[in-house]
């Protein structure tokens, strides 16, 4: 993917001036869009990582959820939830990451409607490769140390709660 020319300004700046101009200041309108725009730079960074391995980020994720499990395996609906994604979007990243060979879906013998997700060997090759190349890359934040990282991290944590993505302990 070619990368776009630097603009010889801030644009989101540039956005929140004239905001300000014309509504009055709203902090949150510039932090958004920044947010927004760092999530459309890192995941092409990290897409562009573990393409080679046929994966996307979302792809990546599922596999890595499937390797933190004790057996290797999960129900489609535990991995929507710990993903916090939607059914469907479950279905259509374990679909093709069976159809490249790295996942196998068999039905749930605990849960007769259910079926479960489960990494096949080739699966945890990838994603101990693809893993160690993220690694090298720091998913992408590699401008920040780890301190930094941290702060992100907590700053981020009150809005996640508030969406109750989960209970806070």
């Amino acid at each position: 993917m070619p990368k776009p020319l630097s603009l010889p300004f801030d644009p989101i700046a540039r956005a929140d001036e004239h905001w300000q101009q014309r509504w009055g200041p709203v902090p949150s309108m510039g932090a958004i869009t920044s947010i927004m725009r760092a999530q459309q730079i890192l995941l092409a960074e990290v897409d562009a990582v573990v393409k080679p391995y046929g994966l996307t980020f979302a792809r990546y994720e599922a596999l890595v959820l499937l390797t933190f499990s004790k057996a290797g395996e999960l129900p489609m609906s535990k991995i929507g939830e710990r993903l916090m994604v939607h059914p469907t979007s479950v279905t259509n990243t374990v679909d093709r990451l069976v159809r490249s060979g790295l996942v196998d879906k068999r039905p749930n013998p605990n849960d007769g409607r259910g079926t479960l997700a489960s990494i096949t060997d080739k699966g945890r090759e990838v994603v101990e490769t693809a893993t160690q190349d993220l690694v090298a890359m720091e998913f992408g934040l590699g401008t920040y140390d780890a301190e930094e990282c941290g702060e992100i991290f907590a700053l981020l944590r009150p809005l996640r709660i508030a969406a109750q993505d989960f209970e806070e302990n």
